[in-house]
């Protein structure tokens, strides 16, 4: 994996969180994920996009040997990589009272890291290729 590998990961990460915010507009409380086909469809594929986000990460901290997350403190980069084993592994568990507490509060958060990672990403390609 290379570094414009990660930046793609970063926004497909960032489009990914987009998608969830989308999806969940109308969602307002928990029993609006379980009250209805429509709500848990809604539940079903906002969760996979976590796992996809969860794996991306992992992804990204295997890379980097664990040495980018550590200058973005202020996402629980732990949290975001066991969020996507709890969804993966034990699914029937998943609480969506949890889910939205996550879409509504953690995910507008990680969306404003993902945005920042990436700018500076794309700001040091830049400086890289000045240098070249």
């Amino acid at each position: 994996m290379c570094k414009e590998e990660v930046l793609l990961l970063f926004k497909q990460i960032r489009d990914s969180l987009c998608t969830i915010v989308t999806r969940s507009i109308p969602v307002n409380t928990a029993d609006d994920f379980t009250h209805s086909p429509d709500g848990m469809m809604r539940l079903d594929s906002i969760c996979m996009l976590l796992v996809t986000i969860g794996e991306a990460v992992k992804n990204i901290d295997k890379y980097t040997h664990k040495s980018l997350f550590s200058k973005y403190p202020a996402i629980s980069w732990r949290n975001v990589m066991g969020l996507r084993d709890i969804i993966a592994h034990q699914y029937f568990n998943v609480d969506a009272e949890i889910i939205l507490r996550i879409v509504k509060v953690n995910v507008p958060q990680l969306q404003n890291e993902i945005d920042r990672i990436i700018i500076d990403l794309e700001k040091d390609a830049l400086e890289e290729n000045a240098d070249k």
